[in-house]
């Protein structure tokens, strides 16, 4: 361990365990209740597997919806397959998980994000971006309600 201890990576694996976890109870389960998933991945990775039209369509991500439609949902150590409807036209998609860069349950507010390092991948990074786990950002449509922090001096208090 003369390098130090990876917690970007690590958290990241922990995370990724995360959406296989869910996945495999929704294969085996369905989906419980309001459940529903947002998946945004890169489209550009090389163990995705999407149609032509599809990988044309969206060069760089896309980001699909499990929710009412969808079948076949095969879950496995690496990446998840699913068939999707897009326009009445039924397609099937791989999706490593490695490639996943959001993973949200709007019904819970639930997300994970997962940051990348730009740049060679040949020098190891400075300081892994850790990925975020946080719930669908609400300040975004009540901006007024932001207040900036009140600053007491501690000599107000003092006798």
């Amino acid at each position: 361990m003369s390098q130090g201890i990876d917690y970007g990576n690590l958290m990241h694996r922990a995370m990724r365990g995360l959406i296989q976890e869910v996945l495999e109870g929704v294969a085996a389960e369905g989906l419980p209740g309001d459940h529903h998933f947002f998946i945004t991945f890169d489209t550009g990775h090389p163990d995705v597997e999407i149609a032509d039209w599809l990988s044309d369509r969206y060069p760089g991500e896309m980001t699909v919806v499990m929710q009412h439609w969808f079948s076949d949902l095969d879950v496995s150590d690496e990446g998840f397959a699913v068939t999707l409807n897009f326009g009445d036209a039924p397609e099937r998609l791989y999706i490593p998980y490695d490639a996943i860069k959001t993973f949200v349950d709007p019904s819970v507010e639930f997300g994970l994000r997962f940051e990348t390092q730009d740049g060679d991948d040949s020098e190891p990074p400075q300081r892994p971006r850790p990925a975020e786990v946080k719930p669908r950002e609400q300040a975004a449509d009540k901006p007024s309600e932001k207040k900036d922090a009140d600053v007491v001096s501690l000599d107000s208090f003092r006798k």
